[in-house]
């Protein structure tokens, strides 16, 4: 009867410990993270001006309507990302995502120096690289050094009301996501 129950008892502690190892595994394996999500997009390397947010009509979730969004996917492998944008001067922000959708960097206009975005994405072995012989190009971008091999960059700007959508459309189509210096 004794040994019958340490045999359940430990069941039951292997059993638990294989569902928690389970179920903290599943977003690691799991294929629909945010990276493929932002595939239906467009290509990588290329800012994408998402739809405006319509209740019930998202084109991701939880977005805000009163903002237009574009998105870039973008892979360090190669490289540097530079990712460049004339912006408008009401609100606008850049957040760096890495491939599963966490939040590595933002930026907003109240931090900004200017309207004018330029921001370098960067590992940590390529700024080491870098810093031998910096570009010039360096001098006047915010360089941001992360530990990401792929990753999305997402530019939100503020739509007052729809006379400023053509406006804040433009602004995102003009934004670029290269990979070069």
């Amino acid at each position: 009867m004794k040994q019958t129950l340490l045999f359940v008892l430990g069941g039951i502690m292997l059993a638990g410990i294989i569902h928690i190892a389970t179920v903290l595994l599943v977003p690691h394996f799991a294929t629909n993270d945010a990276w493929e999500e932002m595939r239906r997009f467009g290509r990588p390397g290329v800012f994408h001006v998402l739809p405006m947010a319509v209740a019930g009509s998202e084109p991701l979730a939880e977005l805000d309507p009163q903002m237009l969004y574009a998105v870039c996917r973008f892979s360090l492998e190669d490289g540097p990302v530079r990712i460049g944008a004339s912006l408008l001067d009401d609100f606008w922000s850049v957040a760096i995502f890495d491939r599963r959708g966490r939040n590595v960097y933002s930026l907003n206009d109240r931090s900004a120096a200017s309207t004018q975005l330029d921001l370098t994405v960067i590992t940590p072995v390529q700024m080491a690289q870098l810093r031998q012989n910096p570009p010039e190009a360096l001098e006047t971008s915010i360089v941001v050094e992360i530990p990401i091999e792929e990753g999305m960059a997402l530019i939100r700007a503020f739509v007052a009301d729809d006379t400023m959508l053509p406006e804040a459309r433009a602004a995102l189509e003009t934004a670029d996501c290269s990979e070069t210096l």
